[in-house]
């Protein structure tokens, strides 16, 4: 892309914050541009975001018919999946999927409350309940 073709379409996702691409000068080199994004990117991350929200909604629900435990809600909430929110914690991937079942997650101790907390950005508190 050259420096001229740069997109500056005023992309809302980016909430009027600038974003840095790579462009070629005129004796093309690659330089830093700055850009307000373009359409196609903000439909493909407003989908993205549509997505996720359905995922932690539907995480709420099955959180309040006893399916799943409330760390599967905060897990969507959080923009995570299962092996990110493994890798924050350092627990084996198998291991949070054990834990996103309410039988297993009410048994669990404070140090791993503790660790899913700290991954989530949450008190654990806040980790043990689900928004009314």
């Amino acid at each position: 892309m050259e420096l001229k073709e740069v997109p500056q379409e005023r992309n809302t996702t980016l909430g009027g914050q600038r974003k840095v691409v790579y462009a070629k000068d005129a004796q093309g080199r690659l330089r830093i541009a700055a850009s307000e994004g373009w359409e196609v990117e903000e439909i493909v991350t407003t989908q993205a975001l549509t997505s996720l929200q359905n995922l932690a909604t539907s995480a709420l629900e099955q959180v309040r018919l006893g399916q799943a435990s409330s760390l599967a809600y905060w897990m969507h909430e959080r923009r995570m999946d299962e092996a990110l929110l493994a890798q924050s914690t350092g627990f084996w991937r198998w291991r949070v999927r054990r834990h996103l079942k309410p039988q297993h997650f009410a048994n669990l101790g404070a140090t791993d409350l503790e660790r899913y907390a700290q991954a989530l950005g949450l008190s654990v508190a806040t980790l043990k309940t689900v928004p009314a």
